[in-house]
């Protein structure tokens, strides 16, 4: 197996919407923002070679949309989905498996482009089975008022028409979850109903995709959940188990939304977990 970070590009948010409840003075030390309030973020993807498998974890906001919705998201920088995978001598077409962790646009638009004529929509990776879970699927198709703006009828209603969907087999009662792409899966509750947190086990090491459970390493104390999670007092509890168990086991976490960070660990402290390092993801894995 072989792992790769794959940026797709970078974009602005409002600093409070990330950060919730907690005020400026405190996120303000990891993620200062601009005059208009606005956090830089990534979003990285994760690619995975095994065998005859290529595998695609999310796939970033895509171009299709258009020039007045990406001006709500100040996009910036030369990333793109094509450029990174070039980078590796890839190409989309290569994709074996694309999989979501959940189906908001800044993690799914990027399955979807344009057809030839401009005149509809077609899956961007011709050659790949996409993941998701049943669940999920279903609480995106009849979102609530919350989530509507992220989860976009362009972005999931042509993964279904493609004939390429797939769904993760979910067993009852257990968090950690067995697939049939060679990892495991955290469901995790808070941010959206049952996004899924891939976990891999690599060169001796136990590498965990973050997505939108911790989005960036500011984002590691408790309280600081983002105001676009639909269920922060569960976030805080998935938060909590988990970066418990990532302190106890030396995890990797691997963060798609940190525009400076691509890797980190964490540690125990009096006040709770704390960050401990941040890696690129080459200095650590070959």
């Amino acid at each position: 197996m072989k792992i790769y970070p794959i940026e797709t590009g970078n974009f602005k948010l409002d600093g409070g919407a990330m950060f919730g409840v907690v005020p400026k003075v405190l996120w303000q030390k990891t993620n200062p923002a601009d005059k208009n309030n606005l956090i830089d973020l990534s979003m990285r993807c994760m690619l995975i070679e095994d065998g005859d498998r290529l595998i695609l974890i999310d796939t970033g906001m895509g171009n299709k949309q258009s020039e007045k919705f990406f001006g709500y998201y100040y996009l910036f920088g030369d990333f793109t989905l094509d450029s990174s995978l070039a980078k590796l001598g890839f190409h989309r077409d290569d994709i074996t498996d694309v999989f979501l962790t959940h189906l908001h646009f800044d993690h799914c638009g990027g399955s979807i482009q344009l057809n030839s004529t401009k005149t509809g929509f077609e899956s961007a990776f011709k050659n790949a089975k996409f993941w998701s879970n049943e669940n999920h699927w279903n609480w995106a198709l009849d979102p609530n008022s919350r989530e509507k703006a992220s989860f976009l009828t362009e972005n999931i209603q042509p993964i279904e028409e493609s004939g390429q969907l797939n769904f993760v087999k979910l067993s009852q009662n257990s968090r950690l979850q067995n697939t049939a792409l060679g990892f495991d899966v955290y469901l995790a509750d808070g941010h959206t109903e049952k996004q899924m947190i891939p976990m891999l086990n690599y060169q001796g090491k136990k590498v965990v995709f973050m997505a939108d459970l911790l989005p960036t390493t500011g984002h590691i104390p408790l309280p600081f959940v983002m105001g676009y999670d639909t269920r922060p007092l569960r976030t805080m509890d998935e938060k909590q188990q988990f970066l418990n168990k990532a302190a106890d086991e030396n995890f990797y976490l691997f963060l798609e939304h940190d525009s400076q960070t691509e890797l980190c660990t964490v540690q125990h402290t009096e006040k709770g977990v704390r960050l401990k390092d941040t890696f690129k993801f080459n200095e650590i894995f070959e």
